[in-house]
């Protein structure tokens, strides 16, 4: 199943990085939407953050969530990292 995700780096409500990253190695969404991410982070040269209940929820209902500082165990040079998944 393929999974494309856009994620942005916001800080200052400036988008100051943004990229596209998309997988369909692995058999379900989860697994592709984790390695979207992973790929990311990786591109962002961010750490991989924590997802929380409320990402969960969030993205559950709007296919879109915001990780901010308490997403992350280092500290962050930006405000918000926002994922949203694109359709093919």
């Amino acid at each position: 199943m393929m999974v494309k995700i856009w994620g942005k780096l916001i800080k200052n409500n400036k988008i100051i990085k943004q990229a596209v990253a998309s997988s369909d190695i692995h058999d379900t969404y989860q697994e592709n939407l984790t390695e979207c991410i992973v790929e990311l982070c990786y591109g962002f040269d961010i750490g991989k953050p924590y997802w929380l209940t409320k990402n969960a929820d969030e993205y559950n209902k709007r296919y879109k969530t915001t990780f901010n500082v308490d997403n992350f165990i280092e500290s962050i040079e930006f405000d918000k990292f926002i994922i949203e998944a694109l359709e093919e």
